[in-house]
C-alpha cells in the first residue's frame, strides 16, 4: 500500500531495519495524530460566493455563513450553492488529511488505501 515492497522469500537485514524505523515513525505520529486530525478544518464557498462552509476532519459541517445577496437566490438554487459550499469544503478537508498522512506514510497514495481497503471489506466503501 505504501513504502517499500519487501519479497517475504528474500528479506534482508536492511529490509527488517527499515521496517522497523517505519513502524517508530508511525507510532510516533500516531501518539499525535489525532490532536492534527481535530485542527483539521476545510472550507469553501459555493460558486457565487453567497454560502461558505466549514466542517472538520469528519466531514460534520460546523458552520454555514450566507451572504447578503443569499436571499435572492431561489429556493432550490440556494439549497445547490449550499451542498456544493459544504462538498468542497469537505474536499478541502480530506485533502489536508491526505497531507497528514502523506508526511507521516512516505509513498502513502490514498487511492491506493482507499483500493485496497474496499477489496478488504470486498465492496464499495464510500
Amino acid at each position: 500500500m505504501y513504502g517499500r515492497q519487501i519479497d517475504p522469500a528474500n528479506i534482508t537485514d536492511q529490509d527488517l531495519d527499515e521496517a522497523a524505523r517505519q513502524g517508530e515513525r508511525m507510532l510516533a505520529w500516531l501518539e499525535t495524530a489525532q490532536e492534527e486530525l481535530d485542527k483539521i478544518v476545510g472550507t469553501a464557498e459555493s460558486p457565487s460566493g453567497q454560502v461558505k462552509a466549514t466542517v472538520d476532519s469528519n466531514s460534520r459541517v460546523l458552520d454555514i455563513a450566507y451572504g447578503p445577496r443569499s436571499l435572492r437566490l431561489g429556493s432550490a438554487e440556494l439549497a445547490e450553492e449550499t451542498l456544493t459550499a459544504v462538498r468542497a469544503a469537505c474536499a478541502d478537508a480530506e485533502r489536508q488529511t491526505h497531507d497528514l498522512m502523506r508526511e507521516a506514510l512516505p509513498g502513502y497514495d490514498p487511492v491506493e488505501a482507499t483500493a485496497e481497503f474496499e477489496r478488504l471489506l470486498g465492496g464499495e466503501w464510500r
